[in-house]
């Protein structure tokens, strides 16, 4: 784990990754928000780099904290072994012709945890000045999510603010680069990666073996315990309220971003295993 005090002169070029650490890589775990996306939908060339990594039999599992509504079109059109929605709650992969769910928690337990998130959703609303929730709730299971940066606008304050009467609900609660984000449960897009690995591509996780792609304060987990990590540039945004920095940083923003890091693994893997 990477546990040093986060600066700036921490995020050592992409470039300069050791081609033996890519070789020795199973496949590519990655967030969705500004790290594949832009506004909310796929960049062609983050798309096109997918493809690359399926044909090559590369898998990639995306976790992010989207809904798992917002999630289903994307884990039935995109060349993934899964996407794990919710930070770690929900889990879409399809199976043959069909897109199939799989939850961390019971039905009677997500009903339960759903009267206590609505609950903490009206108090975030009545508290906090201008907090309006992410107009991608309606296809939320087992979380709520405040917008920030997407269509809305909250300054530092508020957002610390959302996030301490979500703490003082019981939630778990992460600063996205969109949303904040709240949820009951001990899941978390570290969880998400060992189930979705074990459970979708079918493999035993060792995060030795994998790659993490992320853009914001909460992959600070993923950061922390997958050794070989990397953030779109415009983590930089982020870069101040991190505690736990990327190992490395690419050139390009968003989705060139991301295929920058899928060129380079691409290139460093064996012909015959392309």
């Amino acid at each position: 784990m990477h546990c040093a005090r986060a600066s700036a002169d921490r995020l050592r070029p992409w470039s300069e990754v050791p081609v033996d650490r890519l070789v020795a890589l199973r496949g590519v775990l990655t967030d969705i928000d500004d790290t594949l996306t832009r506004d909310g939908a796929i960049e062609p060339v983050a798309l096109r780099a997918l493809q690359r990594l399926a044909a090559a039999g590369v898998p990639v599992v995306a976790i992010t904290g989207r809904p798992a509504g917002w999630s289903e079109p994307f884990a039935m059109q995109w060349p993934v072994a899964a996407i794990v929605a919710e930070n770690g709650a929900v889990m879409l992969r399809r199976v043959d012709a069909a897109l199939r769910h799989d939850f961390t928690a019971d039905a009677a337990t997500r009903a339960e945890r759903a009267r206590r998130l609505q609950a903490c959703a009206a108090a975030v609303l009545a508290e906090v000045p201008g907090a309006t929730l992410a107009r991608d709730s309606v296809g939320r299971l087992t979380d709520i999510a405040v917008d920030h940066s997407e269509f809305a606008a909250l300054d530092e304050a508020r957002i610390a603010q959302v996030v301490e009467v979500m703490r003082r609900h019981g939630l778990t609660a992460t600063v996205s680069s969109i949303h904040v984000n709240g949820w009951i449960g001990e899941h978390s897009k570290w969880s998400a990666a060992r189930w979705a690995v074990e459970q979708a591509v079918g493999v035993p996780f060792d995060p030795a073996e994998w790659l993490y792609v992320g853009d914001s304060t909460n992959d600070q987990l993923m950061f922390e315990h997958v050794p070989l990590s990397v953030g779109v540039a415009n983590i930089a945004r982020f870069v101040p309220r991190l505690s736990v920095l990327p190992a490395y940083v690419t050139a390009g923003e968003r989705g060139q971003g991301f295929a920058d890091a899928a060129d380079a693994l691409l290139a460093a893997r064996p012909t015959g295993a392309r």
